[in-house]
């Protein structure tokens, strides 16, 4: 698949290194721009872009910057994309560490991932926001092995949930349906699912036990 990686930190540069191992055709974009992303590409042999040019034909767009830059992102970032372009999200809100107060989340109630759909204009998968990033490249498992974990997926986009969860069991992981983007806040950071090594009955269970409120160590 042609794939767009926006963000390349910690997550976003194993999933690009992943990915192009696995033989999709990669774009990648930082907000540094395609010049400081050269290190990675010689060792992935993905292709450095702007972020509207990763998108560009894309069918699967992965959105990984932190959230306090999202409305920084091109307008009609997706225009260009795939008819049916699948949207992954993996950000988390983290007020008091990074992004300062976003009210919509503070005083409407939104999900992090509704918050950040309103401003990319489009649904979005959200998924592996609670993955090591260093478990992308060293915990992948094959189909049936009890070592394999796995991850919950969020979307109200149903096409795009298989899209992406196909994707992620290619990559070495189970999935585990978490439901529409309003439940997205049983996969939040501070929930018993977040950061969570286990297959996928303890990850059923762990969205289970969530709680709709947010901790103060993650309220501004």
């Amino acid at each position: 698949m042609k794939i767009g990686i926006i963000g390349a930190g910690n997550i976003g540069g194993n999933l690009t290194r992943r990915l192009t191992a696995l033989g999709h055709d990669v774009s990648v974009a930082n907000s540094r721009g395609p010049e400081s992303l050269k290190a990675l590409v010689e060792e992935t042999g993905a292709k450095a872009v702007t972020a509207t040019e990763a998108a560009k034909g894309a069918q699967v767009v992965v959105v990984t910057v932190p959230l306090k830059n999202v409305p920084d992102l091109p307008a009609g970032l997706l225009d260009g994309a795939a008819e049916d372009v699948a949207v992954i999200d993996t950000g988390n809100y983290y007020p008091k560490e990074r992004d300062g107060r976003i009210d919509a989340i503070e005083d409407s109630g939104l999900t992090e991932s509704r918050w950040t759909e309103q401003h990319l204009g489009h649904r979005v998968v959200k998924v592996f926001n609670g993955t090591y990033a260093q478990d992308l490249l060293e915990r992948p498992r094959p189909a049936g092995d009890p070592e394999r974990l796995a991850v919950p997926v969020a979307s109200d986009d149903e096409a795009a949930k298989q899209v992406v969860r196909a994707l992620v069991d290619e990559l070495g992981f189970d999935t585990v349906d978490a439901g529409g983007i309003d439940d997205s806040w049983r996969q939040q950071p501070a929930t018993p699912v977040y950061g969570l090594r286990a297959g996928v009955e303890a990850v059923k269970r762990a969205l289970a036990e969530a709680s709709p409120e947010r901790p103060a160590a993650h309220r501004a």
